[in-house]
């Protein structure tokens, strides 16, 4: 498929189709990237999105304490460690 560079304002811009917008899963927000005189550009999300509301969920279900209590004491905490 062929489009045009469309000028908006003092830039240009593409109009990409819907339908790749749904394929390529795209939202708002995208990736930019050159590479080899070609413009890459791919979906972007948040690395954390949404870990607040996980540790939140795991707060209220009493889910968020070590796995290995026992064992998290060590000689280096006492003798290496500045506290």
């Amino acid at each position: 498929m062929y489009a045009e560079i469309i000028k908006i304002g003092n830039s240009k811009g593409l109009r990409i189709p819907k339908a790749f917008l749904k394929q390529s899963k795209i939202k708002n927000t995208v990736q930019l990237t050159v590479k080899d005189h070609s413009l890459i550009i791919t979906p972007y999300e948040e690395v954390r999105s949404g870990w607040e509301d996980s540790f939140k969920l795991m707060a209220e279900n009493e889910d968020d304490t070590l796995l290995d209590m026992n064992n998290i004491e060590h000689s280096w905490d006492e003798e290496e460690w500045v506290w």
